[in-house]
């Protein structure tokens, strides 16, 4: 059984909802995950805001938008008055749903429930036109099976199980469609995997069954080897190991969420990036053996980055001091991206700044902290082992006329990864595209 997501823009419009099944079709027997349609899910997350702060006409008017937008969805999407009336019965519950939410005591509960509805249209409107074409499909509700723990990590023996369970209620059926993004916490409520989820889904399911294949599809032809919207001249990667992807995932390349790499890693679940426009093409593979030796791979880059330092002559060489510190960011749940240490300082990196006043309070108690916002880690990745060398010199050198914050090397064989102003980041890009590529 192969895996098959689409994201929002793969679904963005009725036209390319219905070519959906000319690439399904090519398999023998599949589960498809679908996002939300295209902009969906932002505006919900606007809807969500407005009824947290009170704003009923506002919100009102967020959903009469959305729902004008359906209704033009519909007419596109169902040739038959059954299956136009079907759809519509459909997006009214849907939408009856978040207008009751108005006015009334709007907890995150309510919001993930809010968030849900994107998803559980979209693949419900999906299997309604596919029975509408005669075609015979199978609805395998995500919160029936995907679940979470208190940790918000995947449970993937419950993934399994009931996963498993459903498929063999339908063991005369080969296409099977369920949501992205959504699940079920420990506590049986309404949750999702965070922004990019969908990617997530796929390769908790194909992990969880062990299928044969993940395919990624999305407007692009493959994970590139620069962002295509800087840089000209950028070629799509035909194959990449899984610690490559993961590296290029996590730092900035949007193609694939970053977590979705490790369970098909870890179930050793072969995954390619596919192109909807263009399905043709032959995209970007990843896999176990996926990997070049003594080469440079990709670059890509995360914006969005606050450096933090620390300077403390008295604490630095003190034993458990690094762990005080990393205690202080494990207990406001922030992760660090990157780190570097001096005989008298400490820097590091984050992308969430939630609790950045509560966190450079504390790091106040062992010495002078400065930060600075507007941040961006570039990333470049290859094969960097102890075996290789000239590499890090060449990414030096390719940007030894702009001021750089930090540097990593050596924590991973697969990335060397600078930091330095956001402003500087296109400057950067170009310049590491023509001295690697």
């Amino acid at each position: 059984m192969k895996i098959l997501k689409f994201g929002g823009t793969s679904v963005g419009s009725a036209e390319r909802m219905k070519s959906l099944y000319t690439i399904a079709k090519e398999n023998k027997r599949q589960i498809i995950v679908l996002s939300a349609v295209s902009g969906t899910t932002n505006a919900l997350v606007a809807i969500g805001e407005d009824f947290q702060q009170g704003k009923k006409e506002e919100a009102g008017e967020k959903i009469k938008a959305l729902r004008k937008t359906y209704d033009q969805y519909l007419n596109d999407l169902f040739s038959t008055e059954e299956g136009l009336r079907n759809g519509t019965e459909l997006v009214d519950y849907h939408f009856n749903l978040i207008n009751s939410f108005n006015g009334k005591l709007y907890t995150p509960i309510e919001d993930k429930i809010i968030l849900a509805q994107g998803e559980l249209i979209s693949t419900t409107l999906f299997h309604f036109y596919l029975n509408e074409q005669g075609i015979k499909s199978a609805l395998l509700p995500a919160l029936d099976f995907m679940k979470i723990d208190e940790d918000n990590e995947p449970v993937i023996d419950h993934i399994r199980t009931n996963l498993n369970t459903l498929l063999e209620k339908e063991e005369d059926c080969d296409l099977f469609i369920t949501q992205g993004f959504i699940c079920r916490n420990s506590f049986g409520e309404i949750d999702n995997l965070r922004r990019g989820g969908s990617d997530y889904t796929a390769s908790l399911i194909g992990s969880a069954i062990q299928a044969e294949e993940i395919q990624i599809w999305t407007d692009i032809d493959g994970m590139h080897n620069n962002d295509p919207r800087l840089v000209s001249g950028t070629k799509p990667i035909a194959h990449l190991s899984f610690n490559e992807a993961a590296e290029l995932a996590y730092f900035g390349a949007k193609i694939l969420h970053p977590q979705s790499v490790f369970p098909a890693q870890k179930y050793n679940v072969p995954v390619k990036l596919l192109n909807t426009m263009d399905p043709k093409a032959p995209g970007t593979e990843i896999s176990s053996d996926g990997a070049i030796k003594k080469g440079v791979r990709a670059i890509a880059a995360k914006d969005g980055i606050t450096a933090i330092r620390i300077h403390s002559s008295r604490m630095l060489l003190a034993y458990g001091f690094l762990r005080k510190v990393f205690e202080i960011f494990e207990r406001y749940k922030t992760p660090i991206d990157m780190i570097t240490t001096s005989e008298v300082a400490i820097s590091l990196t984050i992308d969430q700044t939630k609790y950045l006043e509560e966190i450079k309070k504390e790091l106040k108690d062992f010495g002078s902290v400065e930060i600075d916002f507007d941040q961006t880690i570039i990333c470049v990745v290859g094969d960097f082992s102890l075996e290789t060398h000239g590499f890090a010199s060449r990414v030096l050198d390719a940007v030894k006329h702009l001021p750089v914050r930090m540097i990593s090397y050596g924590g991973s064989d697969y990335n060397i990864s600078i930091l330095l102003r956001t402003e500087d980041k296109h400057e950067a890009l170009k310049s590491l595209h023509n001295r690697l590529f």
